[in-house]
C-alpha cells in the first residue's frame, strides 16, 4: 500500500530546505506526497522554535492538523524541526495527538521514522542537533521551478545572548565547496535561475573547515555556473564583510546587489549586552563602504526593540541611526526571552507595553523611509523575475527583493504572454510603501 504524506513547513528558509529534503526522501521511498491534508495518511509539521510567537504558531498548527485524525485519513502525526529538537519529551508527554518526534539531526532518518510510526510505535528520534546534507540527497522543491534555497552551513557559533539557535542547531558547520557547487550545478541543469544562499551567518562560511572565510571564493565559483541568472545572499554578519567579499559583490555579474545585514541595534550599550559588540559609527563606516563599493546596492536589516536594559535613550540612538542610514529594507521585531539564553535572566527586562510602543514607532519610521525610497524609483526601468499572474496583472521581484520578506512588482504586459521564471524589464509608474507597480517596458 502506498501511503500519502502531507507536510507543513514553518519558520525560516533554512527549515524549508530540511522540509524539501524530507519530502525528497519520502518520495524516493515510494510514499505519495499530497498538498491536501485531508487526504494524508501521515501528516508532518516541520516546526520553528526560534522565538515565542513561532513556538505558539507551531503548537497551533499541530493541534489544527490533529483534527484530521477525526475528519480525514490521518493515522500518524509527526513533529519535526526546531521545536521537536528542543522540547521533544515535553511534546510527547503533553500532546497525546503526536505519534512521534524527529530532531534537527535526524532529517535523513525520516523514512524510517514514518514507517515505525505507521507500525504503531510512538517514535522518539532526537539526538545531537543539526543535520549536514550533501548534494546526493533527493529533494522536492516547493519554491517553484525558477528559485531554490541552498543551505551552505548549519548551526551557529556566534552565541548572541538572546538567541537559542546554537542550542537547537548546534555549532556552525560549513558544507564543502564541492558539495555546494555540485548542488547548484544540478539545480541549474533542472532549470533553476535564482539561487538563494542561506545559513545562520553566511559570512562565516568556511572558517570551521578551511581555517579562513571562504564565502568570496564560493560566490566566484557559483558565478561561473551556466544557467543561473541571480545568486542572492541572506543573513550576513557585519564582521564578515571583508574587502575580498565586497569586491565579489561589485565585480560578479550574477551576484544580486542585495545584502541582508541583520544589525539588531545601534546603541553600543545594547549591542554589548547582546554579545555582538560594535557601535553606530563603526556600522555606518561599513555601510558607507558597501554603498560606495557596490553601485545600486539594496541593504536590508533587522532590528530588535525592548532588549533587556534598553533605555529610551538607547532606543533614540536606534531611531537616529535608522534616519541617518535609511535602509531600503528593514524589519523590526520585539525581544522575546528565550529559555536557556543569557538574556532571559538579565536584569532590566522591558515591559511589554513599552516594547509594543517602540516597535510601532520604529516601524512607522521605516515605512516612511521605504515609501520615500520607492518614490525615487518612479519612471525607472527594473529587471523583474516573473513569479505569477493574478487577475490581469503579473507579479514578480527585482534584485532588490527576496521572496516572502520583501515587496513585489505588479505590472501589466498588454497582449504579451509571460511565464514564471521569465526575466522582463518593467517601467515603474506607481508605488506603495513596499510594492511597486508598472508596465512592461
Amino acid at each position: 500500500m502506498s501511503y500519502r504524506i502531507g507536510m507543513v513547513s514553518l519558520g525560516c528558509a533554512k527549515n524549508l530546505v530540511d522540509t524539501e529534503l524530507m519530502l525528497g526522501q519520502l518520495d524516493r521511498a515510494g510514499f505519495i506526497i499530497t498538498p491536501r491534508p485531508e487526504e494524508a495518511d501521515v501528516l508532518i509539521v516541520n516546526t520553528c522554535g526560534f522565538i515565542t510567537p513561532a513556538k505558539e504558531e507551531s503548537i497551533d498548527q499541530i493541534l489544527d492538523l490533529s483534527q484530521y485524525k477525526k475528519t480525514g485519513h490521518c493515522r500518524v502525526l509527526l513533529v519535526t524541526g526546531c521545536l521537536a529538537q528542543r522540547y521533544a519529551r515535553e511534546l510527547l508527554d503533553e500532546m497525546p495527538e503526536i505519534d512521534g518526534v524527529l530532531g534537527t539531526g535526524m532529517v535523513n532518518r525520516v523514512v524510517d521514522v514514518v514507517r515505525r510510526a505507521l507500525d504503531g510505535e510512538r517514535v522518539f528520534a532526537v539526538g545531537e542537533p543539526g543535520f549536514d546534507y550533501n548534494a546526493d540527497l533527493p529533494r522536492i522543491r516547493t519554491t517553484g521551478g525558477h528559485t531554490a534555497y541552498v543551505k551552505i552551513a548549519e548551526g551557529c557559533s556566534n552565541c548572541c545572548t538572546y538567541c537559542a539557535i546554537p542550542l537547537i542547531r548546534g555549532p556552525y558547520r560549513s558544507r564543502t565547496l564541492e558539495s555546494i557547487q555540485q548542488e547548484v550545478a544540478g539545480l541549474a541543469s533542472d532549470g533553476v535561475k535564482e539561487i538563494i544562499l542561506v545559513a545562520q551567518d553566511t559570512t562565516r562560511y568556511g572558517l570551521d573547515i578551511y581555517g579562513e572565510r571562504k564565502l568570496a571564493q564560493l560566490l566566484r565559483s557559483l558565478n561561473g555556473i551556466a544557467g543561473i541568472r541571480w545568486i542572492r545572499l541572506l543573513y550576513g554578519h557585519p564582521d564578515g564583510f571583508t574587502d575580498e567579499l565586497i569586491d565579489v559583490f561589485s565585480s560578479c555579474d550574477k551576484i544580486c546587489r542585495y545584502i541582508d545585514l541583520p544589525l539588531q541595534h545601534a546603541s553600543p550599550a545594547v549591542l554589548a549586552r547582546m554579545g555582538r559588540g560594535g557601535s553606530a559609527s563603526r556600522l555606518r563606516q561599513l555601510i558607507n563602504k558597501l554603498r560606495l563599493s557596490i553601485p545600486g546596492l539594496t541593504l536590508r536589516t533587522t532590528f530588535m526593540v525592548g532588549f533587556p536594559g534598553e533605555r529610551e535613550e538607547d532606543f533614540q540612538q536606534l531611531l537616529d541611526f535608522m534616519r541617518g542610514v535609511r535602509f531600503e529594507r528593514a524589519g523590526v521585531f520585539k525581544y522575546c526571552a528565550e529559555e536557556g539564553t543569557p538574556a532571559a535572566t538579565m536584569t532590566g527586562q522591558v515591559p511589554e507595553e513599552i516594547k509594543e510602543e517602540r516597535y510601532h514607532r520604529a516601524m512607522a519610521l521605516q515605512q516612511q523611509i521605504s515609501l520615500e525610497h520607492n518614490r525615487s524609483l518612479i519612471g525607472s526601468q527594473q529587471t523583474v523575475l516573473v513569479e505569477g499572474k493574478k487577475g490581469g496583472c503579473y507579479f514578480g521581484r527585482t534584485q532588490a527583493d527576496a521572496p516572502e520578506i520583501d515587496g513585489r512588482v505588479y505590472f501589466t504586459a498588454g497582449n504579451v504572454a509571460l511565464s514564471p521564471g521569465d526575466f522582463v524589464v518593467v517601467k515603474i509608474t506607481r508605488i506603495g510603501e513596499y510594492d511597486l507597480m508598472g508596465e512592461l517596458a
